[in-house]
């Protein structure tokens, strides 16, 4: 079995739906700018990437809203979204043949946040019982199951930014072990005060108040990245069934590596590479028949060094395009390689690879990063690599059928 995609639905702070996301990356507008979720005025960072122009009351019903957070509102509107850019109306499959495989990196904190000031403040009769499971990180993949009438298998994984990449992964063995159809990728979102401080404690975050000069990966002026919301859920089928079903097909996930750093003391290497290698191998892909490489994009120094010492290692160097379209969202936890692998499926859509906005390369790291104006080239192969705070490490390779 090949799995294949067929449906995608992108929340993204430059657009929110597929199209509007896509035309804003190929425009360059950015969806950075100062917190407007909290003051943040206190804070070293103030800047973020939020999804704009999303009313939950618009697209969800009023039993929905008191028990669900903002991300997992986000999350069941994707995912109306992707399905039916599939062509899928799930009350006409049988329940136990569609699944549901997401991403989480923190769960409902912003829900969670708003139920502990209430017992705080006003005392534990005043905590809402959704609370039981709406902070969960396990709560979108059961309400989207819920939702959709989704019985068959179903999961979360958790590795940080890696978790996207990762949840497609899961998603693609229950393709090829016999499930017709899963629902996968991530969407997130941790932009209240609680979240923030959580943020804050990883000592990545930019402390810019320029949102042009704020997330810069690659650049020498690159100082930490912003934090963002959002991200893409994707529907996986076997790219045969998908086809006789007449639906339409983005590409293929045609390769997976996974592989976690040795403990920074330890004298051993990243394992960067060698995830990219895997995935590769996996697709039974050779390093030149890669056309775009999209970049985690770490924006910390010592980060970025190491993963464009990766890639050179790979192709060699400025022998591949690079791109990071992220520095227009911020790095999205959990929904940032969900959302890389839809922007290189619709790359491979339309033959143009995005510009990475707002950087000027330092020549050091040896990359030739699409820069500036998007570039149009035919892309039928496109890698993307994402890293999980702590040393997970990612890599998926999508392909043109």
């Amino acid at each position: 079995m090949r799995p294949a995609v067929t449906g995608i639905a992108a929340v993204a702070p430059n657009g929110l739906g597929t199209e509007e996301f896509w035309a804003g990356t190929l425009a360059g507008r950015t969806g950075l700018g100062v917190l407007t979720r909290f003051d943040p005025e206190r804070y070293p960072a103030r800047l973020a990437g939020e999804v704009k122009g999303f009313t939950a009351a618009d697209h969800l019903s009023s039993r929905m809203l008191p028990q669900t957070d903002h991300m997992t509102r986000l999350n069941l509107v994707a995912g109306d979204w992707a399905l039916a850019d599939a062509g899928v109306r799930p009350r006409e499959w049988p329940d136990f043949d569609m699944g549901v495989m997401t991403a989480s990196s923190a769960g409902g904190y912003e829900f969670g946040e708003r139920e502990l000031r209430n017992m705080w403040h006003k005392g534990h009769e005043h905590v809402s019982a959704y609370q039981s499971f709406a902070w969960f990180y396990a709560v979108n993949s059961g309400q989207l199951s819920i939702h959709n009438g989704m019985r068959g298998p179903s999961g979360v994984v958790v590795s940080d930014q890696a978790g996207g990449l990762d949840a497609l992964a899961q998603a693609r063995r229950q393709i090829r072990k016999g499930t017709p159809l899963m629902l996968t990728g991530a969407v997130d979102s941790s932009l209240c005060s609680w979240g923030w401080v959580a943020h804050l404690a990883g000592g990545r975050l930019s402390t810019s108040q320029d949102p042009d000069r704020a997330y810069l990966p690659f650049d020498a002026a690159a100082n930490g990245h912003v934090p963002g919301e959002g991200g893409a859920l994707l529907v996986l089928e076997d790219g045969a069934a998908a086809r006789a079903r007449g639906a339409r097909i983005y590409g293929e996930i045609a390769g997976y590596g996974a592989t976690f750093d040795p403990r920074p003391d330890s004298g051993r290497p990243p394992a960067l590479r060698r995830a990219i290698e895997l995935a590769l191998r996996d697709a039974d892909a050779a390093p030149g028949d890669v056309d775009v490489v999209f970049a985690d994009a770490a924006a910390i120094p010592e980060l970025d060094h190491v993963e464009a010492t990766a890639i050179t290692g790979v192709f060699g160097r400025e022998a591949v395009p690079v791109t990071a379209p992220k520095t227009m969202t911020g790095r999205l936890s959990s929904g940032a390689g969900a959302l890389d692998v839809a922007t290189a499926l619709l790359s491979i859509r339309d033959s143009v690879i995005p510009a990475t906005a707002n950087v000027s390369p330092a020549p050091g790291y040896g990359l030739d990063l699409v820069t500036g104006e998007p570039r149009q080239i035919p892309v039928t192969t496109a890698l993307v690599i994402a890293r999980g705070h702590g040393g997970f490490n990612s890599a998926v390779v999508v392909r043109a059928v």
